[in-house]
């Protein structure tokens, strides 16, 4: 075996070697050779990567590139310039740690007709740093049909054909070749040092030599057949007493077959075929051979198939994934036979029609369990359960509707006294003020009794019509800033319900919190647990249980956004992204609201305990309606660490990103000018939009 030199291989010549340069000098002026220089285009696309390679690589010194069977120069980027750009579009299918990888991997191919395609097929992917190719024949007109060549390759070596092809599309790439083919004199020194041997020849006594010596040597064999796109992995190096071929062909050797004929070979060959599951046409053809045809066939489609499939066997091996030894198709007309038609889910619709017809409540209690039903909750679970006994509204708090975000029932809590604080605004409507008792029952319950007493709540009355038509509005708005009298509202507005608020309108503040939420939605999607809560809230057209969760439809999403939500639902897809830490598109959608915020509102609680939440739910509820009061459209933005203060609970929340998390709440509070243990009740959104023309639906009383 020999590297290939000038009859097979490019000469990459470096300027800054004297020697090197003389050539270049010499060629460029002896008049026949075709000189190609596109550096400064290479050099563009080089520096327009992302992310933008280091200067060491954009600053590395560029090569010419002899290729004497074309008479041509080619100027082109150093060595790890040009495999950065080259490979450049394999990311993220392959990685740049995987790249890497890959090109410390040494691989054989052996059979020059289906090895053809393999061969290129590894080079064109850069799944290898060296590359061995065996095959003692060469090119004639009849093999045109499967390998891609041409005319002007008819009787040069097919080793030679495969390696110039590489080397014109990777001149750096080490290619070897074996012209004599594998015998018993070459095969070992073939194999010594490689991963991975493809064997693709025709020769039966070839076969089993080769997995003879690869089991002595531990290399996995992949072969690849053609016909309906057998694909045999042996993996020799995992299990080195493995039979070869599965035992298909028992304790068949290849001393065994020296002196047999082509008749006697074929009962071994077809049991390596597998005669029962060949295609019927390959089956039919076989009996005509020496007959009607001269061989066996071979389709180029076939053979450019064979490429790709072991393409993929070869990245699991060298990546160390899952690849066990075995035999599989990849059946192209069997998968065309089967071939049906995939229907669209189509675009959300409007509002879906109300499982129940609204009622008109006849009492004041019936007006009260009709407000509470309205309140919001995270992920609009309505973590309540609503009884009525003769003038006594009771909303009680139901720990089993709940999700990884509601730590310690602290989301459920500020969702039960939003219910509460609608319950008494109906009561106020009525000319009554509905007081409040909490009881908290353990385990996670909490009860609240609302009595209307006969006397008037004059400062919760003017709020019902607004309390009614609450509700979230996620539209793009326009930033318009508040006036100093809507803010002073607000915050009034939540310290009358006994919790606190800041109004944060500063631009920079805004764009900060911002990245804050936008890379809180990040984790909440590459936290598995998180993502199947998130995605298990949303309601889709035709969905069995309409009347929680959120509805697609008010999520305010075009044609293209949708899309992307349909990749975002895959948890196979966040898996990959949270392997690779990326994924900071995730938060485009909140970081692109972010930009049309007029300000963002902060409801915080007035201490840590279950009672202080169930009061911050009013304060939140509140400041809520008085922004609808005042024109606003509100939209509660929840980052994942909104009701973690424990280290505990953020190791719960996101095991994998709890460090995050906490820096995250640190860093939300100190932008807030906030202590760092400041309990918060809910972010809230502020905006100028339209109104909303679907709102999230209730469960029916």
């Amino acid at each position: 075996m020999t590297d290939a030199l000038t009859g097979s291989a490019a000469l990459v010549l470096d300027p800054h070697s004297e020697n090197d340069r003389a050539v270049v000098e010499s060629l460029l002026g002896d008049g026949v050779t075709v000189v190609l220089d596109t550096l400064d285009a290479q050099a563009r696309g080089l520096s327009a990567l992302v992310p933008r390679p280091d200067d060491d690589v954009l600053d590395e010194s560029p090569r010419w590139v002899h290729y004497p069977w074309r008479r041509t120069l080619v100027r082109v980027l150093g060595p790890r310039g040009f495999r950065r750009l080259r490979l450049d579009r394999n990311r993220n299918k392959i990685t740049a740690e995987e790249q890497d990888r890959f090109g410390a991997a040494k691989i054989g191919v052996v059979g020059l007709s289906v090895g053809h395609a393999v061969a290129h097929t590894l080079a064109l992917e850069g799944l290898c740093g060296e590359l061995r190719v065996a095959d003692f024949d060469e090119l004639e007109l009849s093999n045109l049909n499967r390998i891609p060549s041409t005319v002007l390759d008819l009787g040069e070596s097919k080793t030679d054909i495969v390696a110039r092809r590489i080397a014109e599309l990777d001149p750096y790439l080490s290619v070897r070749v074996e012209a004599r083919g594998i015998t018993a004199d070459t095969v070992d020194d073939f194999l010594d040092g490689l991963d991975i041997v493809v064997e693709e020849c025709d020769s039966l006594d070839v076969k089993v030599l080769l997995r003879e010596a690869a089991k002595r040597h531990r290399i996995p064999v992949i072969m690849e057949t053609s016909d309906r796109g057998l694909l045999d992995v042996e993996r020799f190096d995992l299990e080195p007493d493995r039979p070869i071929f599965h035992g298909a062909v028992g304790t068949l050797s290849s001393g065994a077959l020296t002196g047999l004929s082509t008749r006697d070979k074929a009962p071994h060959v077809m049991s390596i075929l597998g005669a029962s599951d060949v295609s019927a046409r390959f089956a039919a053809s076989m009996v005509e051979v020496d007959r009607t045809i001269s061989t066996w066939p071979q389709l180029g489609s076939d053979v450019a198939l064979g490429g790709a499939t072991v393409a993929a066997v070869v990245r699991r091996i060298v990546l160390g994934q899952s690849m066990p030894s075995g035999r599989t198709r990849v059946d192209v007309d069997g998968a065309l036979d089967t071939l049906g038609t995939t229907e669209s889910a189509g675009d959300p619709v409007d509002e879906p029609a109300p499982t129940t017809a609204p009622t008109t409540p006849t009492s004041v209690v019936d007006s009260m369990v009709e407000a509470a039903r309205r309140a919001p909750s995270g992920g609009n679970v309505q973590p309540w359960i609503v009884t009525t006994s003769d003038d006594v509204v009771t909303i009680t708090l139901d720990p089993l509707r709940t999700t990884g975000l509601d730590v310690a029932h602290r989301g459920s809590r500020i969702a039960l006294g939003a219910a509460v604080f609608n319950a008494r605004v109906a009561a106020a409507r009525a000319g009554l003020t509905a007081v409040p008792t909490v009881v908290d029952e353990g385990d996670g319950r909490v009860r609240v009794d609302l009595t209307p007493a006969r006397r008037p709540d004059t400062a919760l009355a003017p709020l019902h019509e607004a309390m009614m038509r609450r509700s979230t509005n996620r539209h793009p708005g326009t930033p318009t800033a508040l006036a100093d009298e809507v803010v002073r509202d607000l915050c009034a507005a939540a310290a009358a319900e006994d919790g606190s608020a800041v109004v944060i309108t500063d631009r920079a503040a805004l764009s900060e919190i911002g990245e804050i939420l936008a890379e809180s939605d990040r984790l909440r999607y590459l936290t598995t647990t998180l993502h199947a809560e998130m995605m298990s809230e949303l309601r889709w057209p035709g969905d069995d249980d309409p009347d929680t969760g959120i509805d697609v439809a008010t999520l305010a999403l075009d044609a293209t956004d949708l899309v992307k939500l349909d990749v975002a639902r895959r948890p196979d897809v966040m898996r990959l992204l949270a392997d690779w830490d990326t994924g900071t598109a995730l938060g485009d959608d909140t970081r692109d609201r972010m930009a049309t915020t007029s300000a963002v509102l902060v409801v915080f609680a007035p201490g840590t305990t279950g009672r202080d939440h169930v009061v911050a739910g009013g304060a939140v509820e509140r400041a809520w309606i008085t922004a609808e009061l005042h024109g606003l459209a509100v939209h509660p933005v929840s980052p994942v660490f909104l009701y973690a203060s424990e280290e505990h609970e953020f190791d719960a929340l996101s095991p994998r990103y709890a460090e995050r998390l906490r820096a995250l709440r640190h860093r939300f509070l100190d932008t807030a000018g906030q202590p760092p243990d400041k309990p918060v009740g809910l972010v809230l959104r502020l905006s100028h939009c339209a109104i909303p023309a679907v709102r999230s639906r209730r469960r029916p009383r």
